[in-house]
């Protein structure tokens, strides 16, 4: 299976990564919004071709899908173009800055019968999908989710502390993460929901500091706290407080309640979420579902 990965940033490279050791699958070409850039990642990689030009890696021999890490405000262009050309889309969250585009990229999947998927990433971590198995089998159920969301972003810049040429958003990306991983492993849509943020920061234009509280109807409670102004510890930490135990979850690793780490190597073929995000979306277009 030949894929084209469009962007070569920070997540870019992490789907790279985990795209390596998914057997039958290359990455023939690597599209960017630098040219240097671009062909340097791409031969890093061993990527065979390097492009700015989207067009121009779809128009190559045998491709057959695309993962798009590029800046949120092109996702709905691209994955419309990507669609169009015939190849199916991975397209990382937030898949759109704004419902109509969202709803456009579900109009052309339907017209086109192409797979497009969510990078909702927190489904595949190894140590939400322990929780999820475990309430999948009647084992636990969530009482209250817990989360923090914190990062130290006051200048436009990425995980690794470099230029950004698009505005981070703490509601259509980071809040976005934990909403959905709530409607998973609770298996229902809330009934209540209140949100609240506090002042737009005065260069960036977006609030830094903003808190989700969501309800489901049988009563499981998402205590949702966000800020791009904490000087500390950078990550998206979340205690499952259920009624047979309490869990948190740092990225791929579980612990329980008293800090003890749960083994979870189990769980799948891979410890790494995007990994198995990637894994997934590979499958579907195998299986054509």
């Amino acid at each position: 299976m030949k894929i084209v990965m469009v962007g070569q940033g920070a997540f870019g490279r992490k789907h790279l990564d985990g795209l390596k050791n998914i057997g039958d699958v290359e990455v023939a070409s690597l599209v960017g919004g630098s040219k240097d850039s671009t062909a340097a990642v791409a031969k890093q990689y061993g990527i065979p071709h390097a492009t700015t030009d989207l067009a121009e890696a779809l128009a190559l021999p045998g491709i057959d899908a695309a993962i798009l890490t590029s800046p949120t405000q092109v996702h709905a262009a691209q994955a419309e173009q990507v669609m169009k050309a015939g190849k199916h889309v991975e397209i990382e969250i937030p898949i759109a800055d704004s419902l109509a585009d969202a709803k456009r990229i579900g109009a052309v999947q339907k017209a086109t019968g192409k797979i497009a998927m969510a990078g909702h990433t927190r489904r595949f971590n190894p140590s939400h999908l322990w929780v999820a198995n475990r309430i999948k089998k009647g084992e636990l159920r969530v009482q209250q989710l817990v989360v923090q969301t914190y990062f130290f972003r006051r200048k436009n810049i990425n995980l690794e502390g470099k230029p950004r040429s698009w505005t981070d958003h703490l509601l259509w990306h980071h809040a976005c993460h934990t909403v959905d991983l709530f409607h998973y492993v609770t298996g229902e849509v809330p009934s209540v929901v209140h949100a609240v943020q506090g002042p737009p920061h005065p260069e960036l234009k977006i609030a830094m500091d903003m808190s989700i509280h969501m309800r489901t109807p049988s009563g499981a409670v998402c205590s949702l706290s966000l800020s791009f102004n904490n000087d500390g510890p950078q990550g998206t930490f979340f205690r499952y407080i259920c009624d047979n135990g309490t869990y948190i979850a740092r990225y791929d690793d579980l612990f329980d309640g008293k800090e003890n780490k749960i083994d979870l190597s189990g769980v799948a073929v891979s410890m790494n979420g995007i990994e198995l995000q990637d894994r997934e979306f590979v499958a579907a277009i195998r299986d054509n579902r």
